[in-house]
């Protein structure tokens, strides 16, 4: 997601929608003569004006149309073309949009050389808007020095000081570099070392954005800058390798020439979808707790602390969404409440307890974690938290664009790589190299009814069993 802190241009984005809309409704009435007669598309009378119909119409597909072009995602480092691009797309995409409503309303008879005038001159209008306030805020942060975004940036690779210089003699883009940070032993101004970063950015909380040269950084680095991002409301970018292939699992964004990183909003993380998975979650998690948690954990209580002391809950740390540190929640299985670090269950582990071996087979131990669903820690169905130790060792083998892709939403109780057969002990690169696979293919097409396939194929592979459930 980005964020905009202590700003004030998120103003101009809703002022020239209103401006746009307003100017195709004014040009229409002057421009366009509807005929009096009344429409028979419908038989209430209110539809006998016409200009209000299409008054009506155009609102609605111009905000539809433009949202599908991305018309208003103009930033900072948008070019002239970009912009004249994306003014033909719309161009184009409300050219239909009008001729549409002249083909529904066939009582509408306008010739077509005066429909096309109407529009021409209508995006004539919003192109000489779009531009003037695009150069108006240029003039803003080159001469009156505002607007300006407080950026660091962390690396010392060519496209990482090729940025520097970007962000230095462009002042009218109104980034305001605050300093760059690497561990490179090289005569080159640098600020401090990475280390030397973690100790500003504790001191500075109005940094805007972050830029990391990723392929510098080790991957317990990068989660560091991302969960002050997190916390602070920060953009992280990353610089790539120039000699390296862009992925598509990242937004791609260019600075003048040079391509930089995002992490991408995925659909299951806009706001609608958000609304929808987490409903589902907090129904579907205090119908668990509710009518099977509250009896089972009374009994297992008693078996639990007839065959071992200590507690009937475990909780051990894991990462969820962009890195976030939680307490992940189950019923306790070992002898020992005591976490080794790196330490998968393995088959036959002499940890386990009777009871604890047949939860674990069951995957009832996981059915506490309905309450970090609760808490908004987790999700139902999505990607398997990892032990904090095992994040650096799979980064090492993950490609790294990947493994961040993967942290990008909320982790799940169970997953689709889980019902594909990759679960439990990591034995080898090949396992975790799928389950990544999965993970990724569920966030690129996740849907309200593939969790409830996952669901159901979850609870098929309970009562059949999982050879990799120990």
């Amino acid at each position: 997601m980005e964020y905009i802190r202590g700003r004030y241009s998120w103003v101009i984005k809703p002022m020239l929608m209103i401006y746009d809309v307003f100017i195709i409704n004014l040009f229409s009435f002057y421009m366009l003569s509807f005929n009096n007669e009344e429409l028979h598309f419908f038989s209430y009378q209110w539809l006998n004006n016409k200009y209000l119909l299409y008054g009506i119409y155009s609102v609605v597909f111009w905000l539809l149309s433009s949202y599908l072009v991305k018309f208003y995602h103009v930033y900072r480092y948008t070019s002239p073309f970009n912009i004249i691009s994306l003014l033909v797309k719309q161009f184009i995409a409300y050219t239909v949009i009008t001729f549409a409503f002249i083909g529904i309303f066939r009582s509408i008879d306008l010739e077509a050389f005066v429909t096309f005038r109407y529009l021409t001159n209508s995006f004539l209008a919003i192109a000489l808007m779009k531009f003037l306030s695009y150069y108006a805020l240029k003039f803003v942060r080159s001469y009156l020095k505002g607007n300006l975004r407080n950026v660091l940036i962390i690396g010392s690779s060519e496209a990482a000081k090729e940025l520097s210089e970007v962000f230095l003699k462009k002042k009218e883009l109104g980034y305001n570099l605050k300093g760059i940070f690497s561990d490179a032993k090289e005569d080159y101004k640098f600020s401090g070392t990475v280390k030397d970063c973690y100790k500003f950015l504790d001191k500075h909380s109005d940094i805007d954005e972050i830029y990391c040269a990723i392929d510098e950084l080790s991957e317990k680095e990068v989660t560091k800058f991302i969960q002050y991002s997190e916390k602070n409301k920060s953009n992280i970018k990353f610089i790539p390798s120039t000699d390296k292939i862009l992925t598509t699992r990242l937004k791609t964004d260019y600075y003048s020439y040079l391509p930089v990183l995002s992490l991408q909003e995925v659909a299951l993380n806009n706001e609608i979808n958000k609304f929808i998975k987490r409903s589902f979650d907090v129904v579907f998690s205090l119908f668990v707790i509710i009518f099977i948690m509250s009896w089972l954990s009374v009994i297992l209580f008693i078996l639990i602390k007839l065959e071992s002391k200590g507690p009937l809950f475990y909780k051990h740390k894991r990462h969820g969404i962009n890195y976030k540190e939680f307490y992940c929640y189950k019923y306790r299985s070992l002898r020992t409440t005591n976490e080794v670090q790196g330490t998968y269950v393995q088959e036959n582990d002499h940890r386990l307890t009777k009871i604890g071996k047949f939860l674990r087979e069951t995957s009832l131990d996981e059915l506490p974690q309905f309450f970090n669903v609760l808490k908004g820690e987790m999700s139902v169905v999505g990607p398997r938290p990892h032990m904090l130790s095992y994040t650096d060792d799979y980064s090492k083998i993950i490609d790294k664009y990947n493994f961040m892709f993967r942290h990008n939403v909320q982790p799940g109780i169970t997953g689709f790589a889980q019902v594909n057969g990759f679960r439990g002990e990591i034995k080898s690169d090949s396992d975790i190299i799928n389950r990544i696979k999965y993970d990724i293919f569920y966030i690129e097409n996740w849907s309200l009814l593939l969790d409830i396939k996952i669901i159901f194929q979850t609870i098929i592979n309970i009562i059949k069993g999982d050879n990799n459930a120990y």
